[in-house]
């Protein structure tokens, strides 16, 4: 992919006088894949340049390379990517038809790049192939259908029976066009007996997945129709923007790659009698709630005046935080005075006190005004206080007075794993703390997401989070609070996600609010890198007009093989082995890989950390903080089929 990044910019600098300013159409050509034709039927250019071509060729050729790890390394034949950097996007998509082995997938996208290499600076590009289509621009075109008249390529040969051909051809197409908006990955492939003869029609009908069942209704419905016109030819291929249609005489994919149509054939009005039926016993269910509903009340008044068993319920049997007075607090604190305070954060200050039983504690000042209701915030109150596990600060209790809520808890006296790394205290610590810090937070977090008996997202995972005790043994400060905000958590998870520190939030938490354990898991590859450098996560340089993300640093390093190079300078290379840095460095960078499905549960990060044995390979993300990263194989599948410890990885 480096040879594809120079190409690129050599197209800038050679192009300047030779730009296609038009829309190119070219007749179809072939070009051999590796067993199989692959026919280009036809390709565009945008009629605009893009304004800043440094920045959009990079973009481009970032995209373009996110689409062919997704393509090759996940096995998949179908891809969408976006890069944004200085304000020039470029949205990507590849998508190969159902019946195309990945080899031939992988071959067909690259030559449909090699084509589009004519549009030179135009702001996007499209090239539609039989067996894929490649696409490109400055916008998202994702949801687009049917902008163009469609392309139609039909055969020269005409079936020996015309018309029987022709009506096995049309029913089977009807069908397909039927059948495959109503499939979970919009693709269908069928055959069909021709009447009175031995001929068997094959064909095949497929959309984007980024359609809308709808807009995918709608593209083969006109793919369709444009069919019309090749038959009773023996072959024909329609396609534009969304979907892609195409029948044969001779088959194009194998008989096991057929689909079993019928499920998805519903008549319309046996579907309109099941509506009926299913209203009526739908209202006649309400009518049983209702019913129920008032039993319910009228007993639950006859009962209000008993003593309420408890015993019962998620949090019944917790045990409930303790509460300090407010009067106690303010005088800990010295009214929260500058000279208690410890730092702020996302959720607000923190200020170090002493209580009046002698214990040095830290108390959070935040606002955490609730439209839920007291017995949702007491819940929820318990089961954060009720978190109990080494690597994480124990919460002792809490004080509120009106909206302004102050929990109080353990005080760690080494204080933020960012001040060593990085801050005032500058102590360097040996490469044993380190790791222990990395393995502490990793089963801190695993404790949250999988083994206490309520998931817990802290979702603001980063060095200054994490405090450190006596013996430097790391506890994860600030989880749980999320779950006392009031009840619009998209509204406060895009808030929430606007202020954080941007470098530690994944992009799909940062732009769409999408929140996962995965979000927590991201975070942690984030403050792993930064734990083994030593440097901050924004900007590895310092200066901020040339600078480079830390991830994106790392990924270069790895990239030529040098990542030992990110190794903090300040470390004593006899204290480690450069083969165990290294392989630490790779599980960071697999918790940074996106689709969310692609990084590893937390649970299994513990376990990479406890084994010296490493048989993943992360795929470089090639977006930067704000976009969707590239997608990867899961842990499970590509340590499964792994044949080497060694771990490797592909370019940009």
């Amino acid at each position: 992919m480096k040879q594809l990044e120079k190409s690129w910019f050599s197209w800038r600098l050679t192009g300047l006088t030779v730009l296609v300013m038009f829309i190119a159409m070219v007749e179809p050509v072939t070009s051999q894949a590796s067993d199989r034709n692959s026919t280009l039927m036809r390709y565009f250019c945008s009629l605009f340049d893009s304004r800043n071509s440094n920045y959009f060729l990079s973009n481009l050729n970032t995209t373009l390379s996110s689409l062919h790890q997704q393509l090759t390394v996940n096995r998949v034949n179908y891809a969408v990517g976006r890069t944004l950097l200085n304000g020039e996007s470029v949205w990507g998509l590849a998508s190969c038809r159902g019946y195309v082995s990945n080899a031939d997938c992988v071959a067909c996208y690259n030559y449909a790049v090699s084509q589009l290499r004519v549009c030179g600076l135009s702001n996007g590009g499209q090239a539609f192939y039989t067996d894929c289509d490649v696409r490109y621009g400055n916008n998202n075109f994702y949801a687009e259908t049917n902008i163009r008249a469609g392309l139609v390529s039909c055969g020269n040969t005409t079936s020996p029976q015309p018309e029987n051909f022709r009506n096995a051809a049309e029913a089977l197409m009807s069908d397909l066009r039927t059948a495959a908006p109503r499939t979970s990955n919009y693709y269908v492939a069928s055959t069909r007996r021709v009447t009175n003869g031995n001929r068997t029609v094959y064909a095949i009908a497929q959309c984007y997945l980024n359609l809308s069942q709808s807009a995918c209704q709608e593209c083969l419905n006109f793919r369709y129709s444009s069919l019309d016109a090749c038959l009773p030819g023996t072959n024909g291929r329609a396609v534009d923007n969304g979907c892609f249609m195409r029948y044969s005489s001779t088959p194009f994919f194998r008989i096991n790659q057929t689909t079993d149509i019928t499920p998805f054939l519903g008549d319309d009005n046996s579907s309109k009698k099941w509506y009926i039926i299913g209203g009526v016993v739908g209202g006649v269910c309400l009518l049983l709630l209702v019913l129920t509903f008032f039993l319910w009340k009228f007993r639950s008044k006859n009962t209000s005046s008993r003593p309420q068993d408890k015993s019962t319920g998620s949090t019944d049997l917790l045990q409930g935080p303790a509460k300090y007075s407010y009067d106690d607090i303010k005088i800990a604190t010295n009214s929260f005075s500058d000279e208690h305070s410890l730092g702020g954060g996302v959720f607000g200050e923190v200020y170090k006190a002493t209580l009046k039983d002698g214990n040095t504690v830290a108390i959070k000042k935040t606002i955490m005004a609730s439209s839920r209701g007291k017995t949702h915030f007491d819940d929820e109150l318990k089961i954060i206080c009720n978190v109990h596990h080494r690597h994480l600060i124990r919460i002792l209790g809490y004080c509120n007075k009106g909206p302004s809520l102050f929990p109080v808890h353990e005080y760690m006296d080494n204080g933020s794993l960012d001040q060593f790394l990085y801050g005032d205290k500058s102590m360097n610590l040996n490469w044993r703390q380190r790791f222990e810090i990395i393995y502490g937070t990793a089963r801190g977090l695993a404790y949250l997401h999988e083994q206490y008996h309520v998931t817990i997202i802290h979702r603001d995972i980063k060095t200054r989070n994490i405090l450190l005790d006596n013996e430097f043994q790391p506890k994860i400060a600030e989880f749980g609070l999320l779950r006392l905000l009031a009840e619009d958590k998209t509204h406060h998870s895009t808030k929430l996600a606007e202020s954080m520190d941007s470098c530690y939030v994944a992009p799909e938490y940062a732009i769409h609010g999408q929140l996962s354990v995965k979000v927590d898991t991201y975070s942690f590859g984030i403050v792993v890198l930064e734990i083994i450098s030593g440097k901050r996560c924004h900007n590895v340089k310092g200066d901020e007009s040339v600078g480079q993300s830390l991830l994106d640093h790392a990924w270069d390093l790895y990239d030529s093989n040098t990542h030992s190079i990110l190794v903090d300078e300040r470390l004593d290379p006899s204290e480690y082995a450069i083969e165990d840095v290294k392989k630490i460095i790779e599980i960071a960078l697999m918790c940074t890989q996106s689709p969310v499905s692609a990084r590893p549960a937390m649970s299994e990060v513990v376990s990479l950390l406890s084994d010296k044995s490493l048989y993943e390979m992360p795929v470089r993300s090639t977006f930067h903080e704000e976009d969707i990263k590239i997608k990867v194989d899961t842990l499970a599948s590509v340590s499964s089929n792994a044949t080497n410890s060694s771990i490797q990885l592909t370019g940009r």
